[in-house]
């Protein structure tokens, strides 16, 4: 039987801000491996066709690699490029299809992970561990009658596939917001269902005007304070959350964009607390470790279920703040000890 394989930094997620862990590594010579259940910025990959980006291209850059896209906004696709760009520029050890399912503290320090491959299952040892995970994976589900059926997505990809169908959107953040004008514009008949009283307030400005211009018209449908109590092959059944009156309005696809949320299992099974009301790990925001020694994270899977409190943006620094603190422990742990 052969050994684990073993490496000083282990990082679960191949994301912007796992990349810039792995980045930060390669700059000060530590060993790092990168697994991702996917493939990199696996998130990105999965954003809509036309997406483009919030921030401007210097916002978002990793490793001193200049992102030069190809609009003054980066786009999805400029988005994959660039980061594919960075691994490969820094060589760095990123592994596709490589999922952890278990992980352990080892009784002498580091960690031992299970992973699942596509072909095989094999086991990983670690000094250190980074859960750069986000939260993409992991969709709020709805918790209602027919949400599993093959017609409702959690995903938006492009409008046209909904051309001349009745698409019902269910949420009223920007995912809603763009799923519904870009079905709308490729000829979808569209209702907006949500249980607050209008749009979110982190819908991007420059996109509010259009979308409630489209309410205000009727061309698109919005019912607000309603919830969905149940999905069918054909139609949506809502009930009104002001007066209880329930209705079914018809829907040949269903675009659930109701958010996702970080999985934070693996990391209960280590013992690091979760915060039960706001959802975020503990951890030192100085150098990302969690109270767990060797375990740190990175990315938005810090700030719990407030998804837009971290992004690229303000989360790309927390790979160097990672590393330094394993160099500053790594130094710590080689110092003499005792009284000479």
């Amino acid at each position: 039987m052969t050994a684990p394989e073993s490496t000083e930094i282990l990082v679960i997620g191949a994301g912007p801000c796992g990349l810039a862990v792995g980045v930060a590594a390669r700059q000060a010579g530590v060993g790092c491996v990168l697994l991702d259940r996917r493939t990199v910025v696996s998130t990105i990959e999965r954003y809509p066709l036309g997406m483009t980006f919030f921030s401007t291209p210097e916002k978002i850059e990793i490793g001193g690699v200049p992102f030069i896209p190809s609009h003054e906004k980066p786009t999805r696709r400029d988005g994959l490029l660039y980061y594919r760009r960075v691994a490969e520029h820094f060589e760095l050890d990123a592994r596709p299809g490589e999922e952890v399912t278990a992980i352990r503290r080892e009784p002498g320090g580091g960690f031992a992970l299970e992973v699942a491959r596509r072909h095989d299952r094999t086991t990983y040892r670690a000094e250190n561990v980074v859960f750069a995970t986000g939260y993409y994976d992991w969709p709020n589900l709805l918790g209602v009658p027919g949400e599993n059926l093959p017609h409702v997505a959690h995903y938006f990809v492009e409008g046209h596939r909904h051309w001349h169908q009745d698409v019902v959107v269910i949420g009223a953040g920007n995912s809603a917001v763009d799923a519904a004008l870009e079905s709308w514009r490729a000829g979808a008949r569209v209702a907006l269902v949500h249980f607050g009283e209008g749009f979110d307030r982190v819908v991007k400005p420059w996109v509010l005007p259009d979308i409630n211009n489209r309410v205000k018209e009727g061309s698109i449908r919005a019912w607000w304070r309603h919830r969905v109590l149940a999905i069918t092959p054909a139609e949506v059944a809502l009930e009104s959350l002001a007066t209880g009156e329930r209705r079914r309005i018809p829907a040949d696809q269903v675009l659930a964009m109701t958010g996702y949320h970080a999985n934070t299992g693996l990391l209960a099974d280590l013992g690091v607390p979760v915060d039960q009301e706001t959802g975020v790990p503990a951890h030192d925001e100085a150098t990302m470790m969690t109270p767990v020694p060797g375990c740190y994270l990175a990315g938005v899977i810090a700030s719990g279920n407030d998804a837009n409190r971290l992004f690229i943006e303000n989360a790309r620094g927390h790979g160097e703040l990672v590393v330094r603190d394993v160099l500053r422990r790594a130094a710590e742990a080689r110092r003499p000890t005792g009284v000479g």
